[in-house]
């Protein structure tokens, strides 16, 4: 459900519009899945041991 909510805001939709779309939604869900997202995409460096 996180691509649909992804999707759906890079097609230019509100939390609002989505919500009204896909009612099961909380706007605490469209938030978690931004942040979700934000960490899947956060940088990490790995020191690997040669």
């Amino acid at each position: 459900m996180v691509s649909v909510i992804l999707d759906n805001m890079a097609e230019g939709l509100s939390a609002d519009e989505i919500i009204k779309s896909y009612p099961s939604l909380h706007k605490n869900d469209i938030k978690a899945a931004i942040a979700y997202a934000a960490e899947l995409l956060h940088e990490r460096i790995v020191s690997l041991a040669v």
